[in-house]
């Protein structure tokens, strides 16, 4: 189970990873000229980067509301305060990560540009 986990993951990451690259140094490798699929590409990539800003935030903070809400209706079992703190952890990782995309894209841009 936990080999599966790694393996998934991995694979997110890559997959992010290839997407962020792609869009990133897209104008450096297509410099010759941006033709009308280009454009549109760039564009569909700017709008999916502003919808997961637009959702990261109040998913993130349902997700630590949650972590909150399990942890202080426990009522002493050790498990639920455990699962609570890791739903804050990883609620709040997850949502610094896409804040450290989000200022490391639009450095690459203003540095291409």
């Amino acid at each position: 189970m936990f080999l599966y986990k790694k393996i998934n993951f991995y694979l997110y990451f890559i997959l992010i990873l290839s997407f962020i690259l792609l869009f990133a140094f897209s104008n450096i490798v297509l410099s010759f000229g941006d033709p009308k699929l280009i454009t549109k590409i760039n564009k569909a990539f700017e709008s999916i980067e502003s919808w997961i800003l637009k959702i990261s935030t109040p998913a993130a903070a349902v997700a630590v509301g949650t972590g909150v809400f399990m942890k202080k209706f426990s009522f002493g079992d050790e498990e639920k305060i455990r699962t609570g703190k890791k739903i804050i952890k990883g609620s709040l990782f997850s949502y610094a990560f896409i804040l450290a995309i989000d200022l490391i894209l639009s450095t690459i841009k203003s540095l291409v540009s």
